[in-house]
């Protein structure tokens, strides 16, 4: 009994099917390159986050520096302490801010690469 065209078997072929993959344009390097909202996003969490640090740094610096012309003005004779304040006592912690500083940014700085290179 010859079959009828409807009850004929059909094969569909369509593309391969695979693992979805997030498209390469919405990776955050893209985003930067392209100058997008989210991009700019990016770039500015990490202004801000070296802003802050540099602000930190300076606030310190005036706490540490700035009372000293009324320590000075304190004691107007003590010609030997000012030198021995400002020779020795200030540039420890003037060499330890500074190192700080800069360990800070170098960090944003990685935690910044790591998020833009997907690590």
């Amino acid at each position: 009994m010859p079959q009828s065209p409807a009850d004929r078997r059909v094969v569909v072929t369509g593309p391969p099917r695979r693992a979805r993959r997030v498209p390469a344009s919405y990776r955050p390097r893209t985003e930067i390159d392209e100058q997008t909202t989210l991009g700019h996003t990016y770039v500015r969490s990490l202004m801000r986050s070296q802003l802050r640090a540099a602000l930190t740094v300076c606030a310190a610096l005036v706490l540490l520096v700035g009372p000293l012309p009324l320590v000075f003005a304190a004691a107007p004779n003590a010609g030997r302490l000012q030198w021995l304040v400002l020779g020795f006592c200030l540039y420890a912690p003037l060499v330890l801010l500074g190192f700080w500083y800069v360990r800070r940014a170098e960090r944003n700085e990685r935690d910044f690469v790591r998020l833009v290179e997907d690590r």
